[in-house]
């Protein structure tokens, strides 16, 4: 069963010699449950597509289906409480606010919507991250594996029904994009979320997805399982 399903999406910005096509008539569907990897060169109009399906931004045309909610046409508040309310992002950058502690970080997003946690999940979150020892500590005292993980927290709280990353481990070393990597592959299997993952490292979509999308000038080039991709 797909949860996510694209159709014909374009994108367009500028015009006559500037006019990039950063989408141009993508189609893509995404399993539920499933864990896919959307690679490509910078410019290949791989976060474009990803920000559309999280409902960031709004395409010239096509169709954007998540967890049933048709995208197309949705006023702004609409898309608010569709973004609040069915997925999750994480970013390459971390983008805490440090004068928050981690808990008050985490919460952040369902204290917006005037929501309160789910405990025993909080627990569960707090559990898989290693993060129950530093909820009273602040962005600033954390390294840049615990900032990250604590922006992983604060996406999966409100238990989005798309978990969507675009380049998370871009700004961390080596070392550590190895374990960031370890850990999101743990927490997409122990949770079962549907994950969508945009980077520009082929080993690192190889290895983490079941399914893989290869964009190049705005199109899907290529999909299918890592094996195939890799052949």
């Amino acid at each position: 069963m797909d949860i996510v399903t694209v159709h014909n999406l374009k994108k367009y910005f500028g015009k006559g010699d500037s006019l990039v096509k950063a989408l141009d008539g993508i189609d893509l569907a995404i399993e539920k449950g499933k864990f896919t990897a959307i690679i490509g060169a910078s410019g290949s109009g791989k976060t474009t597509l990803l920000n559309m399906i999280g409902g960031m931004d709004i395409p010239d045309e096509g169709e954007i289906i998540v967890d049933g909610v048709n995208l197309r046409g949705l006023k702004e508040k609409e898309l608010a409480v569709f973004r609040r309310s069915k997925v999750g992002f994480i970013y390459q950058n971390f983008n805490l606010v440090p004068t928050l502690t981690v808990k008050e970080n985490i919460l952040f997003p369902l204290s917006l919507a005037g929501s309160t946690p789910d405990g025993v999940f909080f627990d569960e979150i707090m559990e898989l991250l290693h993060l129950h020892d530093r909820l009273n500590a602040y962005p600033g005292e954390l390294s840049g594996g615990g900032q990250q993980r604590v922006a992983i927290a604060r996406a999966l709280v409100k238990r989005p029904k798309v978990l969507l990353l675009d380049e998370p481990f871009s700004a961390l070393d080596e070392n550590l994009r190895g374990e960031m990597r370890a850990l999101v592959t743990q927490l997409h299997r122990s949770l079962g979320m549907t994950t969508v993952l945009v980077t520009h490292d082929r080993a690192e979509a190889l290895s983490m997805a079941d399914r893989v999308a290869v964009m190049f000038g705005g199109q899907i080039a290529q999909t299918g399982t890592p094996q195939e991709v890799y052949d």
